[in-house]
């Protein structure tokens, strides 16, 4: 049964439709169908939550298949990191877990049909000579000399090709379809190509591949799919689709086309990701400013706020591209709700209390989460020597100013009020603040009458433990980086996408903290422990800052400035 809180989208009242008429049988069953060339990225996400969560509503079933038909490409690394990503995300395939690979026999008896049928033949065009005889758009392809020869010499031709007596690219197997039909996938595809190389699944059992678009359907067809769901660029890919599977008289599910994902400020495309990795801009798939899944999981994005984006940006038939803010806008609100607070000092300020005792410690309740109250509560150290942000004072304030300066009281959360009475300098340079404590303010509150209009966080200096802390912020400094005219994109990434502070200090608390755990520094942003973290070096890198701008920008939309 469908669920009463799934949007209507076209795919959805597809599949309604469908059920209505009894197509199918009432079944729905999709496919994830990567291919295990490159790392999934949240292009990758929004198909993967699409079919697994439309054979979820529907009560049906969702495959994992890699479409693993180009050797040259293709890993094994590539298969487990995709079967990782998607678990991450949240989804499971079950026992259902399939390759292309698994039906190279089947889909080698299938071509065996076409040729003796005189539906397929063997060419010995060149690559070259094959786009040529294609013709373009406005002028109808040209027949290859090879395109008449008799089903016996085809299925011979292809039989040697099989077993290995030609040279890679000596001859491809194509299907005879219409050289002059309008859509140029029609005219004469390609089947099979010659490829020596062993297989990551198969080893060297094939030397011969199948094209893409000649296995696809067929997969499909194998698997009992009844909804198969392609991005765009496949909508004139669907007649060759269907061409395949009616002229084979086999099970034949419906191909539905929708529109990818895509973002602001970065790049989709596996090639240009490559550029940006070999040429050392990022450090790996798995740098935090990429889009892909791994470096979002690096970076802190918890995968419940990726399905609220692909949830909520819906599905359309036309493409779009998403603001990166809305994205971030949902990490956020998700963060809220389920990542512990702590202090910590990014840029430490060092604050002697001079009327508190040096051998005195205390500790103070503070919450883990003020948006969820089953988190509970945890102490924090308190005592004579602190850390505070160096932005956190100012000697000379500004009006409206309102944090800690020269004979000024703020709050220093959980625990005490306290008033700055100098400002130390060595060399003309700010190296430590002396204050005072109001011993009556434990706990913060403030008498009655008296205002405090701050409140800084704080760490002990005794207890503080080090980190290195990664900032993150956008790659590129403009929201399409490859629409610019006679720019290369590379020379459009922000310089400060990436900076690393080595001098932050955090409550003892983050200790029993592992690689991937997100939290909130409060009053600073979310951040996670990055997997360079070892037992002596905890690294940390800032997942989003607190300041949401798509909030800002829907503001901005409503007012009509």
């Amino acid at each position: 049964m469908e669920s009463k809180e799934a949007p209507r989208d076209f795919i959805r009242k597809i599949i309604d439709e469908d059920n209505k008429s009894g197509r199918f049988g009432g079944r729905v069953h999709t496919r994830f169908p990567p291919e295990p060339n490159g790392f999934l990225h949240i292009g990758h996400a929004k198909s993967i939550c699409l079919n697994f969560g439309i054979a979820k509503e529907y009560g049906g079933l969702c495959n994992l298949r890699f479409d693993d038909t180009n050797p040259l490409k293709e890993e094994q690394d590539y298969v487990r990191a995709i079967e990782e990503d998607v678990k991450w995300l949240g989804f499971d395939w079950e026992d259902r877990l399939f390759f292309a690979s698994d039906y190279f026999g089947k889909m080698y008896e299938h071509a065996v049909q076409l040729v003796k049928a005189g539906k397929a033949y063997v060419d010995d065009l060149t690559a070259d000579e094959i786009r040529d005889y294609r013709g373009t758009l406005t002028t109808p392809g040209r027949d290859s000399p090879f395109r008449n020869r008799s089903a016996d010499e085809n299925l011979n031709l292809l039989e040697r090709m099989r077993a290995g007596e030609f040279a890679d690219g000596a001859k491809v197997l194509r299907a005879k379809i219409d050289m002059a039909h309008p859509n140029l996938n029609m005219r004469d595809p390609v089947m099979y190509r010659i490829l020596h190389a062993k297989h990551h699944n198969t080893g060297d059992k094939w030397c011969i591949y199948p094209m893409y678009d000649w296995a696809h359907g067929l997969e499909d067809s194998i698997e009992g799919i009844t909804h198969s769901i392609c991005t765009l660029e496949f909508e004139d890919h669907r007649p060759l689709y269907d061409w395949y599977l009616d002229a084979l008289g086999v099970y034949h599910p419906q191909q539905i086309e929708f529109a990818r994902l895509a973002l602001t400020y970065t790049v989709m495309s596996k090639r240009f990701l490559l550029q940006l990795i070999e040429k050392g801009y990022v450090r790996g798939w798995d740098d935090p400013r990429l889009p892909t899944l791994r470096g979002l999981r690096r970076r802190g994005y918890p995968p419940t706020a990726i399905r609220t984006l692909c949830e909520r940006i819906g599905v359309a038939k036309v493409n779009s591209t998403v603001d990166i803010e809305f994205l971030e806008h949902c990490v956020r609100e998700d963060l809220n709700k389920t990542a512990p607070r702590f202090s910590g000092v990014l840029r430490p300020l060092r604050i002697v209390i001079e009327n508190y005792p040096e051998d005195k410690m205390e500790e103070f309740e503070a919450v883990n989460n003020p948006e969820d109250p089953a988190a509970g509560k945890r102490k924090v150290p308190f005592s004579r020597v602190l850390y505070i942000e160096q932005e956190d004072f100012m000697e000379n304030p500004p009006p409206k100013y309102y944090r800690l300066a020269p004979g000024r009281e703020v709050r220093l959360r959980y625990a005490y009020l306290i008033t700055c009475k100098e400002a130390v300098k060595e060399n003309g340079n700010l190296v430590e603040l002396r204050c005072t404590v109001d011993p009556d303010t434990r706990g913060g509150n403030a008498p009655e009458g008296r205002k405090v209009k701050s409140t800084l966080h704080w760490v002990s200096a005794a207890h503080a433990v080090d980190a290195e802390v990664r900032l993150y912020d956008k790659l590129f400094t403009v929201p399409d980086p490859l629409a610019q005219e006679g720019m290369d994109f590379k020379d459009l990434i922000n310089p400060k996408s990436k900076e690393v502070i080595t001098a932050c200090k955090a409550e003892p608390a983050v200790r029993g903290l592992k690689p991937y755990d997100r939290f909130q520094f409060e009053r600073i942003g979310y951040f996670c422990v990055d997997p360079d973290t070892t037992n002596d070096h905890l690294v940390l890198n800032r997942t989003a800052t607190l300041r949401d701008q798509w909030a800002a920008i829907q503001e901005r939309g409503q007012s009509g400035k």
